[in-house]
This record gives structure tokens, sequence and C-alpha cells, in this order.
């Protein structure tokens, strides 16, 4: 039986997404695994200029899963729009791709997706939602109503496409955030990103920032009591559930708690296989 869907109006052939910063923009799997296979692929971040990213150690493993600090290191909204994304439209026919767009002023969301909407290489966005605005001290966007509703209502007013607003479990409303979201024009959400955390290694931190977010096992509760919740409170919104799904049994929590489609991340750094290896698994049990 299909597992073909629709969603915030974007048709996909099943509800298995690469997660944003796990997939890169996509070539760089070609080859390792069948991108064909999936239902989406959410890029890695895009920012306005390039940018560098933390300082070295950014990954590190724990016995729950991964502790990363990469710093939303990418090369910049023209480097994506005139190589990145052709590269990959180039090269397959399918998954459907939602651009992961960061910004750290209000403006610099639409800035991004205005820079990119012209091209037919991608279905939609996703508004990573726990960058640090610095116009207001540092206070992630996604921990206040009013800023998320800002930044929605700006990239709506930019592009037609379907817009996604990714929120972070630390958030004590998560309910509350996304309804601001999609009451300012987003069709869905993505949750959850990841979670705060550290671990030492001897006297240091692992991680050369310090500090990082944690996915991977440890998250599957937390993103699946999101989801639910979401569901619960906010009905007609579009959600793309995330956090530690390593299986296909995973990926059905998380459509039974009320998500419309299921991002994989951790679990396909350490197999990139994984993730169609998943969508034939809920293939030989749909129904």
């Amino acid at each position: 039986m299909t597992l073909a869907c629709t969603v915030a109006g974007i048709s996909f052939a099943n509800p298995i997404l690469l997660a944003s910063g796990t997939a890169g923009y996509g070539v760089e799997l070609l080859g390792v695994c069948d991108l064909e296979r999936l239902g989406g692929i959410v890029t890695k971040a895009v920012s306005l200029a390039p940018r560098a990213g933390n300082r070295a150690p950014r990954v590190a493993e724990f016995r729950g899963g991964m502790l990363n600090s990469v710093g939303l290191a990418n090369p910049g909204v023209e480097a994506v729009r005139t190589t990145a994304l052709p590269q990959l439209a180039a090269a397959v026919r399918r998954p459907q791709v939602l651009v992961n767009v960061v910004g750290f002023t209000l403006d610099e969301y639409a800035a991004v997706i205005a820079r990119l909407d012209d091209l037919d290489t991608h279905a939609g966005y996703e508004l990573n939602l726990s960058c640090p605005n610095t116009s207001a001290g540092g206070v992630e966007f996604g921990a206040d109503p009013t800023s998320v509703a800002a930044v929605v209502s700006r990239a709506r007013a930019v592009t037609r496409r379907p817009l996604f607003a990714k929120l972070s479990p630390a958030l004590p409303d998560i309910p509350g955030i996304a309804r601001a979201a999609q009451e300012a024009g987003a069709d869905g959400v993505t949750v959850v990103n990841t979670m705060p955390g550290m671990v030492f290694e001897g006297a240091e931190p692992r991680l050369g920032n310090g500090f990082g977010g944690v996915s991977g096992p440890a998250l599957f509760a937390t993103g699946l009591l999101a989801v639910q919740r979401v569901a619960d409170r906010v009905p007609g919104l579009a959600i793309i559930g995330v956090g530690g799904v390593r299986s296909a049994d995973d990926a059905r929590q998380y459509l039974r708690a009320g998500a419309s489609l299921v991002g994989i991340g951790t679990a396909g750094l350490a197999d990139p296989r994984r993730p169609e290896r998943i969508v034939r698994d809920l293939e030989s049990t749909r129904g």
C-alpha cells in the first residue's frame, strides 16, 4: 500500500524526511543512500551571509545520543541559490525539498526566502526559530509568541510556499507558540529541535563551545509528547515530528501522536541508509 500523503499542499511519496543539519544540502548523500526512496529532505541551515560556525570539536557522542554545536555553519544564501539547490534538483527527481532558513534579526528570514523564492528547486521552507535575536539581547525568536509571529508574518509576505516553524523542546508552552505561528501564516511546525545539554571529558567540556544540542534516542519521548500536545491543542496545523527516530515503530509512534511527517536526523548520520530501510519497513507493515 502507498504511503503517499499531501501535507500543507505538498505531495510527498511517503512521510519520512531527512531532518535539517543531518543531510547537508542533499548532494552530499548522492551515491550513499537512495534519496528517491524518501519523502523529503530538509536542508542544512541557510543564512543571509556565510557563517564559519563554532570552534571544534562540534560533535560528541554520549550514551543517550549525540551533542552538537555546529553553530549554523553554511555558505550563505547566494552559494545555496547558485550551487547547492540547483545541483540537487539536477540529480534527483524527488524527494520534496524544504529549505531550512535562519536569521539573526526579524528581517533576515524574509531576506533569505526572497533570494530563493524564484527557484523551482524546493517546495517550501522551515524557519529555525531557535536562533538568537541579536536585536533583542540574544533571546531565541521562538521563545516569545510576538517574535514568532513577526518572523512568520514577514516570511509569509515574501512567499506563497508552505512555511514550517521549527520549535525548541525547551519552550514552556509549545502549543501556544505553535498557535502564534499558525495565526501569523505558518502552514505547519517542526517539533522538536534539539534540547540544550553538555558533557565533559575529564575536566573540560567535550564541545569547543562548551554546550550544544542533544539529539538522538534521548530526545524521543520529549519530541513525541510535544507533537501530541500541539496536535491536541492546535487543530489544522501540519506537524513534522522530529527527535530520536530510529525505526519504523518510532515513526509510527510519531504519526500516532499526530505528526503529518516524520524527520530522521541522528540515526541517519550514524547509518545513512537507515531512513530508506524505515520507509521499506513502513511499506511492508502498512494497513
